[in-house]
């Protein structure tokens, strides 16, 4: 009789590790907190050049968009458009991920080291029975 993904490994291996790996890592990603302070009118970043303050990562990013997606419109072959669209949703992405904070929730020793030994104990025995033996 095969075993997990046609090997010779145990199939309650197989079973025992991704149930332990399911739990565990769905309690650790539920004790992730995630913040964003992202919004239209931040300035995440900016250039200082001749004399002027330039806001690369505000809401001002969707003015060279709009232009972009107006010229795409008009003629999908323009460089420039292509170039103004594509670089103004790259600004908007790196500035939405840059904005984005990741904090753990309060937790005593005894809840983290059983979290990892669930989520890590749990992917080394489902990954065991797949070796063959």
């Amino acid at each position: 009789m095969r075993g997990a993904g046609g090997t010779n490994g145990g199939i309650g291996q197989f079973l025992i590790g991704l149930a332990m790996m399911c739990a565990g890592f769905y309690m650790l990603f539920n004790a992730i907190m995630v913040n964003s302070s992202f919004n239209m009118g931040m300035r995440l970043y900016g250039l200082n050049l001749f004399g002027g303050q330039f806001n690369i990562t505000s809401g001002m990013v969707m003015v060279p968009f709009i232009f972009g997606i107006g010229m795409l419109f008009y003629n999908a072959k323009n460089f420039i458009g292509w170039l103004l669209t594509l670089g103004s949703l790259t600004a908007l992405l790196f500035g939405v991920i840059s904005a984005i904070h990741f904090s753990m929730r309060s937790m005593t020793a005894f809840e983290l080291i059983t979290i990892l030994v669930l989520a890590i104990g749990g992917l080394g025995l489902f990954l065991r029975s797949f070796k063959t033996q």
